[in-house]
């Protein structure tokens, strides 16, 4: 085959969950995938982050003017893609558009693009910026869907969420999930947790979690804890903002907590590897990386039953509604009193985790490219329709 890949995102320097995926499933895929050609199409905004390419692999770079080029390539990198004869276009940040005779494969990460408007829009600021990057996302990604030939997405909670609102066929919708980053590892030095506790004045044992999903159960259930479990111990919450929720900051006046604003990932892999417990009682998740980053570091897990999570944790956690909070202190009061559950729940996530890697996630995503050869093009189907 002939397959063409959109890697802009490696020429952006971009963070986050889709620049993870594609900064780490495309190298797995190069390595698998000798057999067949491989283009990459970047551009010239920032420095591209790979090297050393293999022989199979031909790099195409769209020249970078403005933020208008962006656009300009949103739309018109299938001419690029046209002259070298793909057999399949694989856009992996939730939209494009490939060029007529290649089959189409878009990973959508999750539902959010193409929500009704009034969702996507409500709760945010009414930044005139924001708005227009979000209609034009929305737009953009439902006319993509409508032009592809497979989906790809991270869970089958996403891909059932993505038929829901979109009504694209199940049965084109590929889950394949993420992997763990190759720095995630259970770290044991004791110098260097004993390190990250200094710096960050951990002076007692600690749960963790996320200040930003949903902390106010966490905070009702710690306080239905008993006193001598409670006693000593408090959560650590982490934050890429200094402003999570009001509940967070009372926790923190009240003792209860502490509250560390963007914490180095070699920290934050340190804070996992210390803490009596993860909890994580998020409202949804598509998938849920920070399980999966638990669960390689060895903490015992405490989460949310909502969305991807139970896909991804297995039976390597302890399970609670995202608003009991009743159910979520039981779990917290085990884990914490009981070392022999603790080390099954650690042991269950490491060998759940070790389930997870970025070649498997290659080798799933090149046979969905073959699959995807197999079903008629959606440009033939489009045009079936109308005549």
């Amino acid at each position: 085959m002939r397959i063409g890949i959109d890697v802009r995102d490696l020429s952006h320097g971009l963070v986050g969950g889709v620049h993870t995926y594609v900064a780490h499933f495309v190298p797995a895929l190069i390595e698998l995938a000798g057999s067949h050609e491989i283009f990459l199409y970047a551009d010239t905004k920032r420095p591209f982050e790979l090297s050393s390419l293999s022989d199979h692999v031909t790099m195409r770079f769209l020249p970078y003017h403005s933020p208008l080029s962006k656009a300009q390539h949103d739309l018109f990198m299938w001419r690029q893609m046209a002259q070298d004869h793909l057999d399949v276009a694989h856009f992996p940040s939730n939209y494009g558009f490939g060029p007529a005779g290649a089959r189409i494969v878009i990973t959508l990460h999750d539902a959010i693009n193409i929500l009704p408007l009034y969702e996507i829009l409500r709760g945010h600021r009414k930044n005139p910026r924001t708005v227009a990057n979000m209609l034009y996302l929305h737009y953009l990604t439902r006319a993509a869907l409508r032009r592809a030939d497979l989906l790809l997405t991270v869970s089958s909670y996403a891909g059932r969420e993505i038929t829901r609102y979109s009504g694209f066929d199940p049965r084109k919708i590929v889950p394949v999930p993420h992997a763990p980053t190759p720095d995630l590892r259970r770290i044991q030095d004791q110098t260097t947790l004993a390190d990250v506790r200094q710096r960050h004045r951990l002076t007692q044992p600690f749960v963790l979690a996320d200040a930003f999903k949903n902390p106010a159960v966490l905070v009702q259930a710690w306080r239905l804890l008993p006193g001598d479990v409670r006693q000593g111990r408090q959560i650590v919450f982490f934050s890429r903002k200094p402003d999570p929720l009001p509940i967070v900051h009372a926790a923190v006046a009240a003792g209860e907590a502490r509250l560390l604003v963007r914490p180095s990932r070699e920290d934050l892999i340190a804070l996992y590897s210390m803490a009596e417990a993860f909890v994580f009682p998020s409202w949804i998740e598509g998938f849920g990386i920070p399980v999966l980053e638990a669960m390689v570091c060895g903490v015992p897990l405490i989460a949310s039953d909502r969305g991807a999570i139970p896909e991804v944790a297995g039976d390597a956690a302890l399970f609670a509604d995202a608003e009991d909070a009743s159910t979520l202190a039981r779990h917290i009061a085990l884990v914490l009193s009981s070392p022999t559950e603790a080390q099954r729940l650690r042991e269950r996530g490491l060998a759940r985790a070790a389930q997870f890697s970025w070649r498997n996630t290659a080798q799933r995503i090149l046979e969905s490219y073959s699959q995807a050869m197999r079903v008629q093009p959606a440009a033939q189907r489009l045009a079936d329709v109308v005549a």
